[in-house]
Order: C-alpha cells, then structure tokens, then sequence
C-alpha cells in the first residue's frame, strides 16, 4: 500500500482536485442566480479546487431550506385581497401591492407602533411588558448579552416563569457568544425554555457558519410586541456607557399584527427545537380595535423561502417614491440592483438622502462602504456621516408616508446570508417621527462628495478598495 501511494498518491490527489473542483463549480453555476457570484465561486474553486471547494461549502451553498411560514395562522387568511377596506390608509398602493407578492402575511389595519429611542427607552418598555404576561413571552434576539441589561430582561423573563407563564428565548449561536458567560446559562438554571439558532458554528455546523438569525421579536400574551434593530447589550444604556452611548431604535407595537411577528417567531423556533407553539396562550386576541391605528404588515427575510423579500421592498419604495426618501442605517452596502434604484430615483428628482454613522463599530464594514459611496454621491444622493456616538438605526421613509423599519441594513449579509424581520408600515404619524429624528442627524452631520472622497490619501482609498472586495463576507 505505501508503494502504492509513493507511485499513485500524487495522480490520486490530482484526479480528486478536478472532481472536487468541478463539482463544486457546477452546484455554483447550477444554484447561483447572479453571474458575477457564480463566476466569482467557480473560479476560486477551479484555481484552488480543495481549499476554494472548502470555503464553498461553509460560506457559499444555501443550505437553510424551510417551508414558508403558513399562509394562515390564527384568523390571518391570504384568501382576501390584501388591503380590503383600507383602501383610504393604504399611503402608497403600489408598495402594499408589492408587499403582498413578497410576504406571507397580509396587510392589518389598526396597529398602533410606538417608536422607542434608545436603550433607556426601549429595556424598561420591555421589562414592563414581560411583567404584565400572564400566558405566554416569546422572545427571540441576536444579541443578548450578559450585562446590565441583559440581566434587566433575564430577571423579568425569570419572574414571568415563575408566576406560570409559558416563556421561550431563542438567541442566534453565534450573538450568544458575544458575552461571557452566556446568558443562556443563568435563563436555563432558572427554568426558562431557551435555545440557541444554528448552534454549533465553532464544532460540527460549520455549513450553518455563515448564517445569523438577526431577528428581534418580543411578544408578550400574544398581544404586545417589541421589534425592530436593538440588540439586548448595555451599549444603548447611558447608565453604563455615559456619552459613548450607542444610539438605536426600537417599536412597541400592539394590533393584529403582532401575530405576524409570533408567527415568525414560531417557525423559526420550531426550526431550532422541533417544537410547535399552537393556540390562544402564543397568538392571543391582536385584533384591530377600530381606534384609528396604522395598516402594516411583517416581512420576513432570510436565506430560504424568502430571500428576496426585503430587496424587492427596498427597491419597489425607491421606485414608488415621488418626492423624498430619508433612511439611517450602520452598514451600507448596497448590491449593484440597489444602487441603480438610488441613482435612478435620485436622477428622477427625488431628494434621496442617507445617513451614516461617522464612527462605525465595524472598521472593515466602514472601509468597504467608503468606498462604494461614491456609486450613489456621482448620481445625486446625499450622504452624511452623522456625528457621535454609533447609531445602530435602520430607518427608511418614503414621502413622508410609509415607512419601513426592523432588523435589516443594508448590506449583503443581510439582504442574502442573515434571517431578518421588517415591517412595511403606511403612517404619515410615524414617518414623521423618523424624518425628524433623521433631520436632527443631518444637522449635526458632515456630508460626503465626491471630492471628500477623493481628498484620502491614495493608501487609504487603496484599503478601503481592496476591502470592499470581500463586502459580501463581512
């Protein structure tokens, strides 16, 4: 045998790399629907077939393959016209039509969403929710961190359990390591029901490696809901951090759609224990109270049945959009199809402005997006670099009428590899609300052009370049 591989191993090898790398070329141009990224993974694969073969198997095939969340839960049918008898709310048609071709869920009228400005805001709203819960609190977080605030919340969700209340905290396996030790060892030690999505990113899931469950979802009694881009960290608490306090948003929501938001919940706890959550005690009674209130819906996105959803949204809105569009987020780093949508809108005469932080919490993130901005500044985009501390915000209104708020930036991780959770509200009121707190940005904001852009030294613009050419990892 060793005489064997002494004579036959190097040609062994050989024929292995060609199979291999073929194979792994062919699933990239068989499953890949852009051809730059088809043509981007054949080619390292072909050039380095084990190694290229390797990365493409942890980082390049969708392995993620979940039904679509059902076209019914509890009351919610899809077998009425979306938008029936809303038509005098329903802000922009064109979008709510568009909604109902990319979500699952159908557009509710009477929801009533309150905008939550900070830490400082947001934790106690949350704490007082899971304190009134007397059935049930799902709660589902990227982050959770063990700290001041995420032992504000583990504390209410111990408390909750205790008074009998079915609790259920889902936290992503790879946010749950951002602190030590783990929060899901003090929620579990006191008997709350936890779980991790997509555990075991450093052992044997190394398939799953690449995917974030980057969802935040609080439902309480089926009946509250929380949602939108905060983690649970004391980074948003000026108690802990002072002026260096992170900046972010988050809604409170109540009204039929917070089913939505259970419903997305369910599947993906199902997804990462096998159990169903069913009945009264998790969807409660959310229905429109006939008081006013807002048409909005949930969308979903992620890299399985809906992996789509929030790009059609973004770009539907920049296409709908007639006199403005206003959008705050960490990350931005639009694909190719999402700067054609700026540029376009912008060259229509819309008045398109985005607002990013000038200090990122991610160095090579902030690299990458300088040196994509002027593909949006050279067509009349103005974007502005809003000062102090991060703003972790994802914010986009359209027209001052609709708006779309939740998980998602805009950035290929994402639009393509992180299971995200938005809604496409119709509400002059809150749209409203965010263009003021965006203006206030703006005023205390340097502006990019081209020429701030072209003024960094050559080395700089170098890296940032050259990082920008792996943005759809980071």
């Amino acid at each position: 045998m060793e005489d064997f591989l002494a004579g036959y191993g190097p040609y062994l090898v050989f024929v292995a790399s060609i199979v291999v790398g073929l194979a792994a070329a062919l699933h990239a141009a068989m499953h890949k629907d852009e051809v730059r990224t088809a043509l981007g993974w054949a080619a390292l694969v072909l050039f380095s077939p084990f190694l290229g073969a390797f990365l493409y198997f942890v980082a390049g095939v969708n392995r993620i393959r979940r039904e679509r969340i059902g076209r019914r839960r509890r009351g919610i049918a899809r077998d009425e016209p979306d938008g029936q008898g809303l038509a005098g709310a329903i802000a922009i048609p064109a979008l709510a039509r568009l909604g109902e071709s990319v979500s699952p869920f159908p557009m509710t009228p009477g929801n009533h969403i309150v905008p939550l400005d900070g830490g400082d805001e947001a934790y106690p709203a949350m704490v007082a929710a899971i304190d009134t819960a007397r059935r049930s609190v799902a709660l589902s977080s990227y982050i959770f961190d063990h700290d001041e605030a995420g032992l504000a919340v583990a504390a209410a969700l111990a408390r909750a359990k205790a008074r009998g209340v079915h609790v259920k905290a889902l936290i992503d396996g790879v946010g749950s390591r951002y602190s030590r030790p783990p929060i899901t060892r003090l929620l579990k030690s006191q008997g709350v029901s936890c779980a991790l999505f997509l555990d075991g990113f450093l052992g044997l899931r190394l398939p799953y490696a690449n995917l974030r469950n980057h969802r935040k979802i609080l439902v309480v009694d089926g009946r509250i809901g929380f949602s939108g881009g905060m983690n649970i960290r004391a980074h948003f608490l000026r108690s802990v951090m002072g002026d260096e306090t992170a900046r972010d948003t988050h809604f409170r929501i109540e009204g039929p759609v917070v089913s939505q938001l259970m419903s997305v919940f369910a599947e993906d706890w199902r997804f990462a224990t096998g159990e169903t959550l069913l009945g009264r005690r998790w969807y409660g009674d959310a229905v429109a109270d006939g008081a006013g209130g807002a048409p909005a819906r949930v969308v979903p996105s992620g890299p399985d049945e809906v992996l789509d959803s929030t790009h059609a949204m973004l770009i539907g809105a920049l296409a709908e959009a007639r006199m403005r569009v206003i959008l705050s987020t960490p990350y931005f780093l639009p694909d190719q199809a999402l700067v054609a949508a700026f540029a376009i809108a912008a060259r229509r005469g819309v008045a398109v402005d985005i607002v990013i932080p000038a200090a990122n919490n991610l160095k090579l993130v902030d690299y990458a997006m300088t040196a994509q901005l002027d593909q949006v500044i050279r067509h009349g985009c103005r974007v502005w670099r809003a000062r102090g501390p991060f703003d972790h915000s994802k914010l986009f209104c359209v027209d001052g009428v609709w708006s779309y708020i939740g998980s998602s930036n805009l950035d290929p991780r994402s639009l393509r590899l992180n299971f995200e959770i938005d809604m496409e509200v119709h509400d002059p009121g809150l749209a409203t609300w965010i263009e003021t707190r965006l203006r206030a940005r703006i005023a205390d904001a340097t502006r990019e052009t081209r020429e701030t852009l072209g003024a960094r030294p050559f080395m700089e613009r170098l890296r940032n370049r050259v990082v920008w050419l792996a943005s759809p990892m980071l």
